[in-house]
């Protein structure tokens, strides 16, 4: 699935990079920009903006209106809504900054780009094919795990609860 996410929902578009979506960050553009974007590249619009809602669907434009007070919320409804796979693969994953593809790569690669510390504990890297960036599985996996997890619950929970 291919997204465009408004500028009220930009963490959002991250984690919807790291699951593996192509999903564009509308953060400076106006309701018009959104709209004719979404519109000329075919991807749904995500947005917590009722009036943005309500203009996109009177144009026949694919949108979800996103609402939740925490990212688990908002992961949630959309694994309701669009089916998404709550789980990250590291063969599909996009760059959480650019949205451009991450890639594996030898750990020698990436000698003097990570911390000398991260480059001896770990033994795989990624890196973004745009922007460069290198990630890994370090200390923060954890707490990646964890959102995803307590999305993939409340997921669960409101589909049983679903008529």
């Amino acid at each position: 699935m291919r997204f465009l996410v408004d500028a009220m929902l930009g963490k959002l578009a991250r984690w919807l990079r790291l699951l593996g979506h192509d999903a564009e960050y509308g953060r400076d553009a106006s309701d018009e920009e959104l709209l004719a974007r979404a519109a000329e590249e075919g991807r749904i619009l995500l947005t917590s903006d009722i009036g943005l809602f309500k203009r996109a669907l009177s144009s026949g434009i694919s949108v979800v209106l996103v609402k939740g007070s925490s990212e688990e919320e908002r992961l949630a409804l959309l694994a309701r809504r669009l089916g998404i796979r709550l789980e990250v693969d590291l063969e599909n994953s996009r760059c959480p900054k650019c949205n451009s593809p991450v890639v594996e790569v030898p750990k020698e690669a990436v000698r003097g780009l990570v911390p000398e510390g991260s480059w001896r504990r770990y033994e795989r890297f990624w890196r973004c094919t745009g922007c460069g960036q290198v990630y890994w599985q370090g200390s923060h996996w954890s707490n990646i795990e964890a959102v995803l997890a307590r999305a993939r619950e409340l997921a669960r929970a409101r589909s049983s609860k679903a008529p």
